[in-house]
């Protein structure tokens, strides 16, 4: 369920001493039935376990094949375009306290690890259209279960950057994020079976 800006403005997040120049993009909830104010690492764990962009849907495949072969066709995605090269890693910019929480890093996602705490996380990812964030945070829900809620913070490269992330809107609030949030609800629901199929235990 997508939410207003307000939704991430207005919480006390950490990501918000770091990113004062970036812009709210998107806000986006998803239900955890059950949950407690202690299961974002729980969920996490469940959204590693249920897999990226290999499980996703084929139209949404499709269109991140179809991006993917347009960034290397015009090089938005060279190398020197990303984290680090074009753009500082917002790690940076992490104050004392938060310079040893980094999270887990996944060789089949794009986006890196700024940090990870008890209720949210932050990862990155630059290339020439655009410097994004995304902070993943844990608060209570409607029904009273503790529920995601996903903040996309982006800053763009300049006009194109503007005119790229418009163009993708549409894309991104009709087939991405409801394909996200089927295989992220999905994830929560079925944590204890993808964990045993995975040699763990389950997280509740």
């Amino acid at each position: 369920m997508r939410l207003p800006s307000t939704a991430h403005t207005s919480l006390p997040w950490r990501i918000h001493e770091l990113s004062s120049d970036f812009e709210v993009e998107d806000v986006w909830a998803f239900r955890t039935p059950g949950a407690g104010p202690d299961d974002f690492p729980a969920m996490l764990a469940a959204m590693r376990t249920a897999g990226g962009l290999a499980r996703q849907p084929r139209p949404v495949r499709f269109l991140f094949a179809v991006r993917w072969k347009l960034g290397a066709l015009l090089g938005w995605d060279d190398p020197e375009a990303g984290v680090d090269a074009r753009v500082a890693s917002l790690r940076s910019r992490l104050p004392a306290d938060l310079r040893e929480a980094r999270g887990e890093d996944d060789d089949d996602m794009p986006l890196k690890a700024i940090y990870e705490l008890g209720t949210e996380s932050a990862r990155e990812l630059a290339n020439r259209t655009v410097h994004t964030v995304m902070h993943l945070g844990w608060v209570p829900g409607p029904n009273g279960d503790h529920e995601l809620r996903m903040a996309v913070l982006v800053k763009p490269n300049g006009w194109f950057g503007r005119l790229y992330m418009a163009a993708i809107a549409p894309f991104r609030h009709v087939i991405v994020y409801p394909a996200l949030t089927r295989q992220w609800e999905r994830a929560w629901r079925d944590r204890d079976e993808l964990a045993a199929q995975h040699g763990g235990r389950g997280s509740r």
